[in-house]
This record gives structure tokens, C-alpha cells and sequence, in this order.
């Protein structure tokens, strides 16, 4: 067991309470760490020390030299890929290959806004000949980062990335399940350069260290991932004090599986887009709509796919990991017991899988006999549980899509390209995937419609949300 500290201000500290709490492998159900309590004076510290940076030394940086020390972060962090998946893996569970693969995205992320830092301009407007009228992007100040626990380190990239690259600095309160990585980050930036209180990092729970950094006078904007619930009480809380914020807030999205399509592509990317991570991803293509004609033949081969999958420990690099939590892991079995007293019938899976003893392990499930209407249809499961609607026309596939509160992304498979783009204009998420799940990058803007949230992370739009436009008009007399 290791013992962690808090960052802040450039120095390694303990909560001012003087207390502690525990983090648990998923996988074993074995404590991890101890990491500071972080409550509201340690917010307070964290929030003081990120605005005189802001005012002072970051605020002096040129961009070029907030680039070089990001790309520097970058490179730092694909140099100790290992450490941090393994890491992330005992923290969250996931497989070591899916860490892997989001450390070096983190990485990305860094690279790719280290790159706009010095190239995000502003405009003139031509006002004629008496006029020279112009706007400036100006960093909005100190940026609070609210992390969820199913990609904690990658999501720290995907919004500090941008936050920092635009020069603001940033108070991070990651998932009290799954602080770690966001921990082990602060070291890199310390080994590579970042001057004191440009990144602040303060363990806690999300009623206490989560609800203090939301609520403070001294933030300048809020960037949350979590539930509708919490974001609710996010948004209330910033209207008190009028922040920005922007909010990912999940999903329910549909899956949609048209005859025509290619079915050994289907069937693979159906499995990775709902057993990916566990099922633990906002964006899982957690409805498979499937037209009635294949429904049959499709729900096989997806069966049989996924009882070939191996589950197990991450540190094995087996398909799936374990769910997060122990509270989460009763959270989705009583989803399955849900959907069986609906009426559903499960086609494999829906329980721990014989061979492991210990864990929050769930066997790949899916459903069938689903009804649009069904809760397990509705509501975010947020673990390899798939829901199996069926469809006789487009125009069908159409209104199951869209018949939920969330908007987040959807997936069409179909060799005929009118009807997929059809379908793209017709659907309310914020992202479309045409014939291959989670395709795109960290350049691809990422948000949701509907209860799924607003604003957009991932690419170039990302760094709208961390500026404010300044507009200069000048008099030529």
C-alpha cells in the first residue's frame, strides 16, 4: 500500500484536516493507497495558489514557451507509458493494453494542444477606413476540472490540455475512486518545468473537495464529466457566481445495424462498443437496434463472440476488466435484475463469471425481447450490459435513436451511404460513427445534445471553452 499527497502550489501536501481515505483495486478488492481527505480549505488553497499563478508567472508566459513546456509534458508522458497504465490499471481496473492506449492519448492530447498555444488568433473586422477594429482570445483565469473515474487520466488530458495550452491554470479534483494517475501527472509536470500553481491537484469526495470547487468565488470556468444528477447541482452552483461551464453528462446511445451491412465488421464493433472499458464509457453503444430480418442471425454471432471474450484481472490483459467500485458493481446487477422483472430475457451473461472468486467482475450481457419503453432502454447502465432493440425501416431505426433524454453518439452500420447520412442529419447526438465504432480522435470535437450536456472537448472547438473574446475598436482620427 502506498500513501499519497496532494498537490498544490507546487508542494506535496496533506489535507489541513489531517485526514485520509482508501482506494481499492477492483480487481482484487484490496486497498491500493491511501490519499488525502481534501475538503474546502484545501480547495481554497488550491484555488489561491492557481490565481497568483495565473496573475503572475503563467500569465507572463509567451505562448511559445507554454507550448514547449506541454510538448515536453507530452513526451514525458509517453516515456513512462508503462508506469502510468499500470497504474491506471490497478486504480480502475481496466485491461493493461485499454491503459496503454489512453496513457498514449493523454500524451496526444498534450501534443495536439501544445500545438495551437501559439496559433489561435484572433481577427480584424473591417469597420472602413476610420476604423481599425480587431479581437483578442484572452485565457479565462483559473479552470476547475471535476474528473470522472472510468478514464481518469485521459480526461485530465482532454480538458487541462486545452485549459493550459490557451494559458489558464487549473485546480483538478479527480474521482475519489480513482485519484492516482491525476497524482502521478503532477510529478511529470514538476520534473519538466511547470512553475508553482499552474496545476493543482486535491483528493477528496465529490460532496466535499467536488461540491467546494464548484461553488468557489474564485474559479473562473467548470469542466465536469459525470452524471445528470451531479451535473445539475454543478450548473446550479456556477450560476451563483455566473461561470462557464461545460458538462458531459452521458449517454444512451443507439447502435444502429441496417441488413445491408457488413456483418463480421458489425458484429466486432458492436462487442468493442459496449464491452470497451467494461461498458464504463459515456459514449458506449449501450442500444443495439438491429433490423428485424438479421436480428436472429446478428444476436448469435454476438452471443458467441461475447462468451468467447476473456474476463479477468487487468493486470492479465484480458478483454474485460472489473467494474470500478463495489457500489457501482451493485449499481448494474440491480440493472439486470431490473431488466429481467421487465420482462427482458438475457442472452448470455448477467452474472460474475465461474472462475473469479473475487472482484466487481460481470460477464458480457445482453438482452433481448427489449421494448423502447423498458428502463434498461432508457437509463444509463454504465457496464457491458447491452439492450437489443429491433427496427423494419429507417424511419423506425430513426425514432428508437432519438427516443431517449441523452444525445451523445450514435453508430451506423450500412453499405448504402444515403442512408447513413440520412440517418447522421436525423439523429440529436453530438457525434455520429459511420461503419466503425469510436472512430475518430483527440482532433474530433466531442459533446453531447439533449441531457448528454453541452460544449464540446476534443479538438480545436475544445479551446473555445477555456477563452473569452476581447474586441478592440480603434478611432482613426
Amino acid at each position: 500500500m502506498s500513501q499519497y499527497k496532494m498537490y498544490i502550489n507546487g508542494e506535496w501536501v496533506g489535507s489541513r484536516s489531517g485526514q485520509e481515505f482508501e482506494t481499492v483495486n477492483p480487481a482484487t478488492e484490496e486497498v491500493l493507497a491511501t490519499v488525502p481527505r481534501g475538503k474546502a480549505e484545501d480547495i481554497d488553497d488550491a484555488v489561491n495558489a492557481a490565481r497568483d499563478a495565473f496573475e503572475g508567472v503563467w500569465g507572463q508566459t509567451k505562448p511559445r514557451d507554454r507550448a514547449d513546456l506541454i510538448f515536453r509534458l507530452a513526451n514525458a508522458i509517453r516515456t513512462r507509458v508503462d508506469e502510468l497504465a499500470e497504474l491506471e490499471t490497478l486504480d480502475q481496473g481496466k485491461p493493461l493494453a485499454t491503459s496503454k492506449r489512453e496513457v498514449l492519448s493523454t500524451a496526444r492530447y498534450f501534443e495536439f494542444y501544445a500545438g495551437a498555444a501559439d496559433k489561435f488568433y484572433g481577427e480584424t473586422i473591417p469597420l472602413g477606413p476610420d476604423y481599425i477594429d480587431f479581437t483578442l482570445r484572452e485565457p479565462l483565469g483559473v479552470t476547475a476540472h471535476i474528473v470522472p473515474w472510468n478514464m481518469p487520466l485521459n480526461m485530465v488530458g482532454r480538458s487541462v490540455g486545452p485549459a493550459l495550452a490557451m494559458g489558464n491554470t487549473a485546480v483538478v479534483k479527480p474521482a475519489e475512486q480513482t485519484p492516482l494517475t491525476a497524482v502521478k501527472l503532477a510529478e511529470l509536470m514538476e520534473e519538466v518545468g511547470f512553475p508553482a500553481g499552474v496545476y493543482n491537484v486535491v483528493t477528496g469526495y465529490g460532496e466535499e473537495a467536488g461540491a467546494a470547487l464548484s461553488q468557489h468565488s474564485g474559479i473562473d470556468s467548470i469542466t465536469f464529466t459525470g452524471s445528470v444528477e451531479t451535473g445539475r447541482l454543478v450548473m446550479k452552483a456556477a450560476a451563483e457566481h455566473i461561470k462557464p461551464v461545460v458538462l458531459e453528462l452521458g449517454g444512451k446511445s443507439p447502435h444502429i445495424i441496417f441488413a445491408d451491412a457488413d456483418l463480421d465488421v458489425a458484429v466486432a464493433e458492436a462487442a468493442k462498443g459496449i464491452y470497451s472499458n467494461c461498458g464504463q464509457v459515456c459514449s458506449a453503444g449501450s442500444r443495439l437496434v438491429v433490423q428485424q430480418s438479421i436480428k436472429d442471425e446478428f444476436i448469435d454471432r454476438l452471443a458467441a463472440h461475447s462468451r468467447a471474450l476473456k474476463v479477468g484481472p487487468g493486470m492479465e490483459s484480458p478483454d474485460l476488466g472489473p467494474l470500478n467500485s463495489q457500489e457501482h458493481y451493485a449499481r448494474v446487477l440491480d440493472y439486470v435484475s431490473i431488466g429481467q422483472r421487465e420482462g427482458a430475457s438475457i442472452v448470455t451473461g448477467g452474472a460474475r463469471p465461474d472462475h473469479l472468486e473475487r472482484g466487481y467482475f460481470l460477464a458480457p450481457t445482453i438482452f433481448d425481447s427489449v421494448n423502447p419503453n423498458m428502463r434498461i432502454a432508457q437509463e444509463e447502465i454504465f457496464g457491458p450490459v447491452l439492450t437489443v432493440l429491433t427496427f423494419g425501416d429507417e424511419e423506425e431505426a430513426l425514432a428508437i435513436a432519438n427516443g431517449v433524454k441523452y444525445g451523445l453518439v450514435a453508430g451506423i452500420f450500412t453499405n448504402d451511404i444515403n442512408k447513413a447520412m440520412r440517418l447522421a442529419r436525423g439523429i440529436k447526438a453530438g457525434q455520429i460513427f459511420v461503419n466503425e465504432y469510436y472512430a475518430g480522435g483527440e482532433e474530433t470535437p466531442f459533446g453531447g445534445y439533449k441531457q448528454s450536456g453541452f460544449g464540446r472537448e476534443k479538438g480545436m472547438a475544445a479551446l473555445l471553452n477555456y477563452t473569452q473574446i476581447k474586441n478592440v475598436a480603434i478611432r482613426i482620427r
